[in-house]
């Protein structure tokens, strides 16, 4: 039986704001309304390949992403997440992406972090691009923190740890503490679930 058997009913929640749609669906012979969900906009950021990298990219898959950049102090964030990057290696629908918030990493810096973590980019993305771009995909698009061109007393980036799990509708399901080993499991368990949902084909989380 698979590991999220047990939850194959559950529904994942949506975060960010919520609207009401003009259209709706009839439940036993009601009218209900549909719900738009916050949805992630769409980017163009370069990773550690040099190309040009967006939603394009990644049709219909589920996305774990999450914040970093090369130099930062907290490298538990990301080698947690590459044991978990490591079990879907042969899963195509789930892809992860990880963001820099330094406007110092470029194809360079990227490509040789890439390499230490020695994942294809075919499943991880390690990308960066301008500062007022990222920053604002990062407020606006992935509802994290950033500190705006600013180091704190010992010289780190000021930025959240947390690590998002997208559907294929790129709306937000999950927040996940990245440098806590807890949430690294339930994010684990939660891909599944998501999985499943994918499966069965709900779009919206009915």
């Amino acid at each position: 039986m698979p590991h999220y058997a047990k939850n194959r009913y559950k529904r994942l929640p949506f975060f960010g704001e919520k609207q009401v749609a003009s259209t709706f669906r009839m439940v036993r012979g009601d009218k209900i309304p549909d719900t738009v969900y916050h949805e992630v906009p769409d980017f163009n950021f370069e990773n550690q390949k040099g190309d040009t990298i967006s939603w394009d990219q990644y049709k219909d898959k589920l996305i774990i992403i999450n914040l970093f950049y090369v130099n930062s102090p907290i490298t538990v964030a990301n080698q947690n997440l590459k044991k978990i990057a490591t079990g879907y290696l042969r899963n195509k629908l789930i892809h992860f992406i990880s963001i820099s918030v330094d406007p110092s990493d470029h194809q360079k810096q990227l490509g040789e972090y890439a390499a230490k973590m020695n994942l294809p980019a075919d499943k991880w993305n390690f990308l960066s691009g301008d500062t007022t771009s990222v920053y604002r995909f990062v407020r606006k698009g992935l509802l994290l923190d950033v500190v705006d061109h600013q180091k704190d007393a010992i010289g780190k980036i000021i930025y959240s740890n947390e690590v998002l799990l997208l559907d294929n509708q790129h709306r937000i399901r999950g927040f996940y503490d990245a440098t806590n080993d807890e949430a690294m499991s339930k994010l684990d368990d939660e891909i599944k679930v998501l999985v499943a949902e994918d499966l069965r084909g709900i779009k919206d989380g009915r």
